[in-house]
C-alpha cells in the first residue's frame, strides 16, 4: 500500500486526524473543573453531577463496536463528519443548558459522537499509511494530539470556567468541531462505495450497545451503589446476558457485526488487554493526583491542571522517544519497557507520598511513568491494526477501545475500592487514612503496570 494516497493532502489529512484524538481528550477533562460551578448555578446534586462526567464514559464504551462497524460499511470520512458534527451539536446545546438533565443528555450525545470518531480515525491511519514508519509516525502525531487534550483540558478548563463561566467549557468546542467536520470533506481521502449486500446487523448492535452501556454504568456506578447491592448485581447480570446475547446472534448471523475471527490474532488480544491495563495505571493517575493535589496540598483547580502540564510534556517526549525506538525495535520491546517504567514510575509515587510535602518530592516518579505512558500509548495502538484486514480496522480499533473504556471504569474501581478498604467513620485520623489509601491505591496501579509487562513478553518477538 502506498502511503500516501496522492487523492487528498496527507499532511492536512493528519491534522484532521489529529484534531479528532485532541477533541476526545480534552472533551474528558475540560469538564472536571467546571464542575463545581455547574453545581451551583443548575441546583445539581452529588448523584447528578456524577453523571455529567459518566454519560459521556457510558456512551463512548457502549458505542464504540457500533461505531467500529459503521466506519467499516458506511465509510470512515463520513462517520468522521457525523461523529463531528454530533459533536458540535452536542457541545452547543450542553453549553446551554438550563437544566440537569439536558446538560446529562448533551453529554451521552458527546459520548456518541466519540465512539463514531475514535475507530474512523484510527482506522483511517491504518488504511492511509503503510505498516511501518509512515504509520509509526502518523499514530506518535495522533498520540501526541491526545496528550496534548488531556493537559489541554485541566489547563483550559480552570482558564474559562474562572474567566468565562461553565458554559464555556462546552461552547469551545464547537467551532473547532463544526471546522473539523467541513474540511474533512476536502482533506480526507473519499470513501470507496458501500458494499452491496451486507447487513448492518441491527440485533448484534443493539445488543451489544446495551449490554456494553449497561456493563460500562455499572462499573462506574459500583462504587457508588456498592457492589453487593441488589441495583449493582442486577445490572451487572442483565448486561452479561445481553452480551451473552450478542455473542449467539454473532455466531449465526449471515454478515456479523464483530468477526470472531478477529480474536485469533494474538496481537489483538494482546493488543485489548494492554489498554486494559493502560487505562487500569496510567489512566488513573489523572483521578488521583488531581485528588492529592487538591486535597492534600490544598491547591486550587487551576493550580492542579498546571501540575499536569510537565508531566503531559514529559509524556509526549516518551511518544517521540517510542517513534525512534520502533524504527529500530519491535513494538513487543517498546511495550515492555514502557509498561516497566509505569510500574516503576507508579512505585516511585507511592513511596514518595507519605514525605510529599512538596510537589518536588513526587516529581521523579511522576517524570518516569509520564515517559512510560506515552512510550505505551503509541505502541499498543501499532499493536491492535497489526494483521488486521483493511475492511475491517474498524471494528478492531473499535474492540481495542472498547477494552480500553471497560479498563478504565474497572480499574478506578477497583483502586477506589482498595483506597477506602482501611477508611473507618469519624474525623480522627482521616486524612492520615486517606493518605494511607492512596498510597495502596497507587501500589495497585503499579501491579496492573507490571501485568502489562507480562502481557507485552507473550507478544511474539518480530523477526
Amino acid at each position: 500500500m502506498n502511503p500516501r494516497i496522492p487523492l487528498f493532502p496527507p499532511r492536512l489529512a493528519l491534522t484532521l486526524l489529529a484534531m479528532a484524538q485532541l477533541i476526545i481528550a480534552l472533551d474528558a477533562t475540560i469538564i472536571f473543573v467546571a464542575l463545581h460551578e455547574m453545581g451551583i448555578q443548575l441546583a445539581i446534586n452529588a448523584q447528578q453531577l456524577q453523571w455529567i462526567v459518566s454519560a459521556y464514559t457510558v456512551a463512548f464504551g457502549g458505542c464504540l463496536l457500533l461505531g467500529g462497524r459503521a466506519a467499516d460499511l458506511l465509510g470512515r470520512r463520513r462517520l468522521y463528519r457525523i461523529g463531528m458534527a454530533l459533536f458540535a451539536l452536542a457541545s452547543l446545546v450542553g453549553g446551554l443548558s438550563s437544566s440537569a438533565g439536558m446538560l446529562i443528555a448533551a453529554r451521552a450525545v458527546q459520548g456518541i459522537g466519540a465512539a463514531l470518531l475514535f475507530p474512523a480515525t484510527l482506522s483511517l491511519i491504518n488504511t492511509i499509511y503503510a505498516e511501518g514508519a509512515a504509520r509509526n509516525r502518523a499514530l506518535a502525531i495522533w498520540s501526541m494530539a491526545s496528550a496534548a487534550g488531556l493537559a489541554l483540558g485541566t489547563l483550559l478548563g480552570g482558564v474559562l470556567t474562572q474567566f468565562f463561566g461553565w458554559s464555556s467549557v462546552l461552547l469551545v468546542i464547537v467551532p473547532v468541531a463544526a471546522a473539523c467536520a467541513g474540511l474533512a470533506g476536502r482533506w480526507l481521502p473519499q470513501d470507496a462505495a458501500v458494499p452491496s449486500g451486507r447487513s448492518f446487523d441491527l440485533a448484534g448492535c443493539a445488543t451489544v450497545t446495551l449490554g456494553g452501556s449497561l456493563l460500562v454504568t455499572t462499573l462506574v456506578q459500583g462504587p457508588e451503589w456498592g457492589w453487593t447491592a441488589p441495583l449493582t448485581l442486577a445490572c451487572l447480570l442483565l448486561s452479561v446476558a445481553l452480551l451473552w446475547v450478542f455473542v449467539q446472534i454473532e455466531k449465526r448471523s449471515r454478515d456479523p457485526l464483530m468477526q470472531f475471527a478477529l480474536l485469533r490474532l494474538r496481537s489483538l488480544r494482546a493488543a485489548m488487554l494492554l489498554t486494559m491495563l493502560f487505562m487500569s495505571s496510567f489512566g488513573v493517575q489523572y483521578y488521583f493526583l488531581a485528588l492529592y493535589f487538591q486535597d492534600g496540598y490544598g491547591w486550587s483547580p487551576l493550580q492542579a491542571g498546571l501540575a499536569f502540564l510537565l508531566p503531559t510534556l514529559v509524556c509526549t517526549y516518551g511518544i517521540s522517544v517510542a517513534e525512534r525506538m520502533l524504527s529500530r525495535r519491535s513494538p513487543r520491546q517498546v511495550l515492555a519497557l514502557g509498561m516497566g517504567a509505569g510500574a516503576l514510575g507508579i512505585a516511585g509515587v507511592a513511596l514518595a507520598l507519605p514525605h510529599g510535602q512538596t510537589y518536588w518530592a513526587l516529581l521523579p516518579g511522576i517524570v518516569v511513568l509520564s515517559l512510560g505512558q506515552g512510550m505505551t500509548w503509541t505502541a499498543m495502538w501499532i499493536v491492535a491494526g497489526q494483521g488486521v484486514p483493511a475492511a475491517q480496522q474498524g471494528v478492531a480499533s473499535g474492540m481495542a477501545a472498547t477494552a480500553q473504556q471497560i479498563g478504565g471504569a474497572l480499574g478506578l474501581a477497583v483502586l477506589v475500592m482498595v483506597a477506602n478498604a482501611g477508611r473507618t467513620a469519624g474525623a480522627a485520623g482521616s486524612s492520615v487514612e486517606a493518605l494511607q489509601g492512596l498510597i495502596s491505591a497507587q501500589y495497585g496501579a503499579a501491579l496492573f503496570a507490571l501485568l502489562g509487562v507480562a502481557v507485552a513478553l507473550w507478544l511474539r518477538p518480530s523477526r
